[in-house]
């Protein structure tokens, strides 16, 4: 049973650059936009330590810093920034329909337009070590870190195409790359496959697990085992790139919006159009091919354009 309901023009659920762009730029067309966070304030970023490849920080930014300035810009507009969590959704199927979506199971928010901007959570292996040293070596993007490790030694987890291309990736800029691959042969293409093995200071480990991240404020090493023989052995690396995959947050929307097969929720052409009438969707929830904060931005810019349009075209 809700206790609350209020009604307003514009709702953005989640946070991090496409949630924070999107409520900037709608605050500025006078929506009057009322974000709810999520349980992580900033999302992603703000397990990053060095944020070094977005515009406008020429010296680098702490990921959380980062996203507290991007706070701070919406809040100048007078976006509502609210800590909550969505529970549910009722998204009318009508043009120009209310949209209901009830945060922490009790607050009704009656919205003419909705962006979504839950954003993807990176797949980990669930070790202690590895959870330890998030930050302190431990990575799940080589585009976004593996600057900070040039002409070093780095192991990178995974089978897939992900893991193939980080791994490529990160052989341009390191000294030497460790791959390691659970089974006897990797899941990546056969294009990638190729890459992988004509990259001369790359090494692929098959039946290879991490057993653990060895270090105690940053990555020294790690220790692996052979799964077939149980083999263990340590290799001094200072850094470890998990590509395993993401998952998309988009569990609350399961039946009521369109996704792919993985869960990412699918857009209009290039538009941030979902397949509700004023239900927009921008960042990491509906963007599984670049995952940067630049883009993520960038879409959120798109939504709040298009949630704009969308009044526009209501009114006329």
């Amino acid at each position: 049973m809700s206790d609350t309901k209020e009604r307003i023009k514009c709702l953005i659920i989640g946070s991090g650059p496409a949630g924070y762009a999107a409520a900037i730029y709608a605050a500025r067309a006078d929506l009057k936009p009322v974000m709810y966070t999520g349980m992580e304030p900033g999302g992603q970023l703000t397990t990053t330590t060095e944020v070094d490849n977005y515009p406008g920080y020429p010296d680098g930014v702490d990921g959380t810093k980062m996203m507290e300035d991007f706070k701070k810009q919406a809040e100048r507009f007078d976006t509502d920034v609210r800590f909550g969590l969505a529970t549910k959704v009722d998204f009318s199927d009508k043009k120009g329909g209310l949209h209901k979506v009830t945060i922490d199971g009790s607050t009704v928010i009656e919205a003419e337009t909705v962006i979504i901007s839950t954003g993807a959570t990176a797949k980990y292996l669930g070790l202690e070590s590895e959870q330890r040293l998030k930050g302190g070596g431990v990575s799940a993007c080589a585009t976004c870190d593996g600057f900070f490790y040039k002409a070093q030694d780095v192991l990178v987890v995974g089978g897939g195409d992900t893991a193939a291309e980080e791994a490529t990736f990160l052989a341009k800029l390191c000294k030497k790359v460790t791959l390691i691959v659970r089974r006897d042969v990797m899941r990546a293409s056969k294009a990638m496959q190729h890459r992988v093995n004509n990259t001369k200071n790359l090494e692929v480990l098959y039946h290879t697990e991490l057993e653990e991240v060895l270090g105690d404020k940053v990555v020294e090493g790690v220790r692996v085992i052979n799964n077939q023989s149980g083999k263990k052995q340590e290799i001094a690396v200072t850094g470890v790139f998990l590509a395993i995959g993401h998952k998309p947050n988009t569990e609350l929307f399961k039946g009521i919006l369109e996704m792919d097969k993985t869960g990412y929720l699918i857009t209009k052409g290039k538009s941030t159009k979902t397949v509700k009438p004023g239900v927009f969707a921008a960042g990491d929830v509906q963007d599984k091919e670049y995952r940067q904060a630049v883009t993520a931005a960038g879409t959120g810019c798109m939504a709040a354009l298009d949630a704009e349009r969308y009044l526009a075209a209501l009114e006329n």
